[in-house]
């Protein structure tokens, strides 16, 4: 239809860059979408450079991040669909909660404020991190990256995706995740009640350790004036390419379309009340 979206915003997580959306941007290119994986900011180069000198990582943090995106999608002719994995997923909803997108899908989406389950294997998964509170950043070894994104496969397998998606991530970011709820004025904020924002599909995985299912379904929970969904997917971990991930962006995309509001943003600088 001539309303739909045809543009998508991918917005990646933390400890990873825009090439862990490589496959899912080339499935919807060729299903005739432009698709927008743009980086955080001070990310824009690739994976091995990024190991080799992670200093931009060091001033990062959530403001910046969700600011830089909001530009992005202020700037196209029309709203798009956003979509975001991990700490993007909750990045997609402060985005959506700005009034910008036609629709939004969380891909194991971080919590944002107001949401207090704090799993076991989340602290887990993020300990290498947390636990160092000096640090501005900091990356995950084999077998800790194992068990954050990989663990419904082998270590040999985790071991190949580690060596062409993971970065270091910044811990600031984390931070303002992890300790959102102790907050007055968390950047990880959003207003459940806002009717003024397009609709969103929350996606878990059964299996992820980073961000498991509970969190997320009462996430969804907490919209009561927006159409919303709670998808479950089975025997899946946390990185959203594990073979398989068809199934999963095929959802994502039919969900966005079929539900995908045709309201206009508001201008820059004017945010949903």
């Amino acid at each position: 239809m001539a309303d739909q979206p045809d543009t998508i915003v991918l917005i990646h997580g933390l400890w990873m860059t825009p090439r862990s959306w490589e496959h899912w941007k080339e499935r919807y290119e060729g299903a005739g979408y432009k698709v927008l994986a743009p980086a955080w900011p001070g990310m824009e180069v690739e994976v091995e450079a990024l190991n080799a000198d992670p200093t931009p990582l060091e001033t990062l943090n959530v403001d910046t991040i969700v600011d830089h995106y909001e530009g992005i999608i202020r700037g196209l002719d029309n709203p798009p669909i956003i979509m975001g994995h991990s700490f993007g997923g909750g990045f997609t909803q402060i985005l959506l909660d700005r009034g910008l997108g036609a629709a939004g899908v969380g891909v194991a989406p971080a919590t944002v404020k107001g949401v207090r389950d704090l799993p076991l294997s989340t602290l887990k998964s993020a300990a290498p991190l947390l636990a160092h509170p000096f640090k501005k950043y900091g990356g995950l070894d084999e077998k800790q990256f194992h068990y954050a994104f990989a663990n419904t496969l082998s270590q040999e397998e985790s071991n190949k995706i580690r060596e062409r998606y993971a970065v270091p991530g910044p811990a600031e970011v984390l931070k303002e995740g992890a300790f959102a709820n102790f907050m007055r004025h968390a950047a990880m904020s959003v207003n459940f009640k806002n009717a003024d924002r397009a609709p969103m599909l929350f996606i878990a995985f059964s299996d992820d350790h980073i961000v498991p299912p509970k969190p997320i379904q009462h996430m969804a929970e907490k919209y009561t004036a927006v159409p919303v969904e709670y998808k479950e997917f089975p025997g899946r971990p946390h990185f959203p390419g594990v073979p398989g991930w068809e199934e999963v962006a095929d959802y994502a995309l039919t969900w966005a379309v079929d539900h995908a509001s045709t309201k206009t943003a508001p201008p820059a600088g004017v945010a949903a009340e």
